[in-house]
């Protein structure tokens, strides 16, 4: 069922242009343990601007917003989409950060159901989540880096040393304590 809608979501969106990655949960599957998750997270490289091709995007996989679309977009920059059919949620989130930017150049495509799927990469994952910084996450954080132990975590460290001085947060004594217990 995911497959299929994100093969459809990939196909869409490089119809339109939009550049993007899967995150959240469904990135989680691929680098991690299984883990129940019903919706997809997807980072757009787009400033609200780029709404109406996320609507037709939406529209061409079988999706419903959720809620009014441009003023929700406008303050939350996250469209959140249902698919009627599958009972599927879809989450795109506008994003115009050099972060974003920067991460979305570092997809990995992983070809599913004739389509290739841009997800973010390992070491991104772990920065958003730890900068989520909720237990799902970090317990999310510490799964991916026992199934994933050549993570790049001096590029982890980097963007958390960034993000921790923007959000007046101490996001390297999260992840050095997430790496030690996975490593333990």
């Amino acid at each position: 069922m995911f497959e299929r809608l994100l093969a459809d979501l990939a196909r869409a969106l490089d119809a339109e242009a939009l550049p993007y990655m899967v995150i959240g949960g469904q990135a989680v599957l691929l680098y991690g343990e299984p883990r129940l998750t019903r919706d997809v997270d997807l980072t757009l490289g787009r400033s609200p601007e780029a709404l109406d091709a996320v609507l037709r995007v939406a529209d061409a996989v079988g999706l419903r917003p959720l809620v009014d679309p441009a003023p929700f977009v406008a303050e939350t920059l996250v469209l959140p989409c249902d698919q009627p059919s599958t009972g599927l949620r879809v989450n795109f989130v506008f994003s115009f950060s050099e972060y974003e930017r920067h991460a979305i150049g570092r997809t990995r495509i992983v070809s599913l159901g004739g389509a290739d799927v841009h997800f973010t990469s390992v070491e991104d994952l772990i920065v958003q989540k730890v900068v989520a910084g909720r237990p799902r996450d970090l317990d999310d954080v510490r799964n991916v880096l026992i199934h994933q132990p050549d993570a790049d975590v001096e590029y982890v460290r980097d963007w958390l040393r960034a993000f921790g001085e923007a959000l007046a947060a101490d996001l390297l004594d999260t992840f050095t304590r997430l790496l030690r217990d996975a490593r333990a």
